[in-house]
C-alpha cells in the first residue's frame, strides 16, 4: 500500500520523530511512505528509504502558536502559505495514498486549518478515496474553549476514518486530557505506545549523567540549573545534549566546567539513554517513551512554558513508577536538582517495559484492517 504522513512540528521536534516512527513501522510491512513534514528541517532524523518532502517550513515564536513564522524568521504571508497547501495537493494527487494519515490534527494545529482542510477535502473528493486516520499521542493540550473539542468532533465526522491513540490506555486514556464525547468514542483506536525498537545500552559510557531538552531551542533553565547541579557533583560525568545554534551550545561550552560535555543532539541519543547513569530532560512523548524503554533513573522538568499542561499530565501519570521524580520549573535550582538526582540513582531499579511499546506496528495492523474493509465495502 501506499502510505502518506502529514505532520507540521511547531517547537520541538517530537511530533515529526513519531511520524517517522509510524513510516517506518509502514515500511517494515512492505508500504511505501510518503512523510510531508511542514516544520524545520531535522538533518540527524532517520527518514531512509522514505520520501520525505520538505514543504516551506513554518514554526512558532517560541509558545505563542497565533502567529507562524516562516523559513527567514518573518510573519509567513499568504503566498507563503499558498505554496505548502500547494505542493500538499500536489503530492496528494501524484502520490494517490491508499492511507492518508494527519498527525495531531484536528485535535491540535488548528492554525493550519486551512491547509489540512484543503487537503482533507480533494482526499475524500478523490476518484479512489484513501483511508484517512488521525494520530494523536497520548496526552493532548486540554481545548481551552469547548469550541475547540466541538471542532474536532466535526471534523472526524466529516472526513476520518478513525483515531490511531498512541497510549496504553491501562496507563492513561485520551479522557484524561481531552472531553471524549460519545460522537468520538466509537472512532478511537488505543495502538499502545509508539516507540522505537529498545535501544541497547553504549557500552563506551561509563555512566554519565545525560541532560536533554528535545532538538528545539527550549530548555535554557534546565541546562542552566544541571551546570549548577554538576557543580556540586564533580564526581560524576554529564553530557548535555543542546538544541538550537552552535552559538547557544558555545554559551554553555564558555561556562562549562572540565566534567561536563556539551555536544548537539545526536542520532544515537536513545543508545546513550540505555547506558546513562541518570536522564535530566523534559516529558514530551518521545523521552518519556524512552525512559519507559530504557529503565533509566529520570529527573522530569515538564516543560509549561506559556502555560503548557501537556508535560506536566505526562509526568504526573509516570510519577508513581520507581526511580521518576518531577521536578516543576517553578521549583527548578542546582541543589532541588541535584537532590533529585541522588534520590532517583538510589530508588529501586525500575525494569525496561516492554509491555504495549509495540503502537508503531499496532497502529499499521490497524490502518491495514480498516483499509480492507474499506476496499471491501
Amino acid at each position: 500500500m501506499k502510505v502518506m504522513i502529514v505532520v507540521t512540528h511547531l517547537l520541538g521536534t517530537g511530533h515529526l520523530a513519531r511520524a517517522l516512527t509510524l513510516g517506518r513501522a509502514f515500511q517494515a510491512k512492505g508500504d511505501h511512505v510518503t512523510v510531508l513534514s511542514g516544520g524545520r528541517p531535522v538533518p540527524h532524523f532517520n527518514a531512509q528509504g522514505m520520501r520525505l518532502i520538505q514543504l516551506p517550513p513554518v514554526h512558532s515564536n517560541g509558545t505563542d502558536f497565533t502567529t507562524l513564522l516562516g523559513k527567514d524568521g518573518a510573519p509567513a504571508d499568504p503566498a507563503y502559505m499558498d505554496a505548502r497547501r500547494d505542493m500538499l495537493l500536489d503530492a496528494l494527487a501524484e502520490g494517490a495514498p491508499d492511507i492518508l494519515i494527519t498527525e495531531l490534527f484536528p485535535f491540535g494545529r488548528r492554525i493550519l486549518r486551512d491547509e489540512f482542510g484543503v487537503l482533507l477535502e480533494a482526499a475524500r473528493d478523490m476518484e479512489a478515496p484513501p483511508l484517512v486516520l488521525s494520530s494523536i499521542r497520548d496526552i493532548l493540550a486540554p481545548p481551552s474553549k469547548p469550541a475547540k473539542a466541538v471542532f474536532a468532533d466535526e471534523q472526524v465526522t466529516a472526513f476520518y476514518d478513525g483515531v490511531l491513540v498512541h497510549s496504553d490506555p491501562d496507563l492513561v486514556t485520551l479522557g484524561h486530557s481531552w472531553p471524549v464525547s460519545d460522537t468520538l468514542a466509537p472512532s478511537l483506536h488505543y495502538t499502545g505506545f509508539v516507540a522505537p525498537a529498545p535501544p541497547n545500552a553504549n557500552t563506551n559510557d561509563h555512566g554519565s549523567i545525560l541532560v536533554s531538552a528535545g532538538g528545539g531551542d527550549v530548555g535554557e533553565r534546565i541546562f542552566e540549573a544541571a551546570l549548577d547541579a554538576a557543580s556540586l557533583m564533580p564526581q560524576v560525568h554529564w553530557l548535555f545534549l543542546i538544541g538550537g545554534t552552535d552559538a547557544r551550545r558555545e554559551r554553555f561550552i564558555r561556562i562549562a566546567p572540565p566534567h561536563v560535555d556539551i555536544q548537539a543532539p545526536r542520532p544515537d541519543f536513545r543508545t546513550l539513554l540505555a547506558g546513562a547513569a541518570a536522564s535530566v530532560s523534559m516529558c514530551g512523548y518521545n523521552t518519556a517513551m524512552d525512559v519507559l524503554q530504557t529503565g533509566v533513573p529520570a529527573v522530569l522538568v515538564p516543560f509549561d512554558d506559556g502555560g503548557e499542561v501537556e508535560q506536566g499530565l505526562r509526568s504526573e501519570a509516570l510519577s508513581h513508577l520507581d526511580g521518576i521524580t518531577v521536578l516543576l520549573q517553578a521549583g527548578l535550582s542546582g541543589p532541588a536538582l541535584a537532590t533529585a538526582l541522588e534520590d532517583v540513582r538510589n530508588a529501586p531499579v525500575r525494569p525496561p517495559r516492554q509491555t504495549n511499546m509495540n503502537g508503531a506496528a499496532r497502529s499499521v495492523e490497524i490502518a491495514h484492517d480498516l483499509r480492507g474493509r474499506q476496499v471491501s465495502q
